[in-house]
């Protein structure tokens, strides 16, 4: 370690992660203790990065708690402010200040539990509620009505996209190969059909990498 010119002596380091890894702080092994200088370094459970937070076990739920927090505060807050109570005016606020919150980097972050999936799905209920004429109509029909999918469609429709825009070389400048093609003639359905990966931790099937490749395989032709 190099300060102003100064050069420590040489110690042994029995932990760490890659230089420069904003993660780091979540990712340190939780039996090591840090200080620096007198000062110990307490540990971090959580660490926001780019507005998600991540935890040690890559979990999701606070992210999930999060945003459903901030999207159904400023729910409340049209909800209050607002007069019209019509489609024409509910559906559009909703779209640009509420949803962009549910679905905000969701590809890395897509709730893996029903309990988190419930928390969103909730809100957008609570703004289907807010319409003139729909307040005591089934939720499903309230979303067909208003021309809205629930959230864990929106979340599948928004990573089918991604994979979509990935093999026609709309993310070609990330130069990584993240799926890989079935090349066998033999296979039915959409004859793009990418290979399954296989895991030993149950986690990785929650990465887009892993989740998304099960349903696309699934497309008609």
């Amino acid at each position: 370690m190099v300060v102003n010119g100064f050069k420590s002596s040489w110690q042994p380091v029995m932990s760490g992660v890659p230089q420069g890894s904003v993660l780091g702080p979540v990712l340190f092994n939780p039996m090591q203790c840090y200080r620096l200088g007198e000062e110990w370094l307490e540990s971090c459970m959580t660490k926001k990065d780019l507005g998600v937070l991540v935890n040690s076990w890559l979990h999701m739920s606070w992210q999930c708690a999060q945003v459903a927090k901030k999207a159904k505060g400023i729910l409340d807050c049209i909800r209050n402010s607002v007069g019209s109570r019509s489609r024409e005016v509910i559906v559009p606020l909703y779209s640009a200040l509420v949803r962009l919150h549910l679905e905000y980097c969701v590809h890395f972050w897509a709730p893996q539990y029903k309990k988190d999936i419930e928390g969103l799905e909730r809100v957008k209920r609570r703004a289907t509620r807010l319409v003139k004429g729909l307040e005591n109509k089934p939720v499903e029909e309230r979303l067909r009505e208003l021309g809205l999918f629930s959230v864990e469609k929106r979340s599948l429709r928004g990573d089918l996209t991604a994979l979509y825009n990935y093999l026609k070389g709309g993310c070609s400048e990330a130069h990584v190969g993240l799926f890989s093609q079935v090349t066998s003639d033999r296979t039915r359905g959409n004859g793009l059909k990418l290979f399954q990966g296989r895991f030993r931790l149950d986690i990785r099937k929650n990465f887009f990498t892993e989740r998304v490749v099960r349903h696309w395989n699934k497309l008609p032709k």
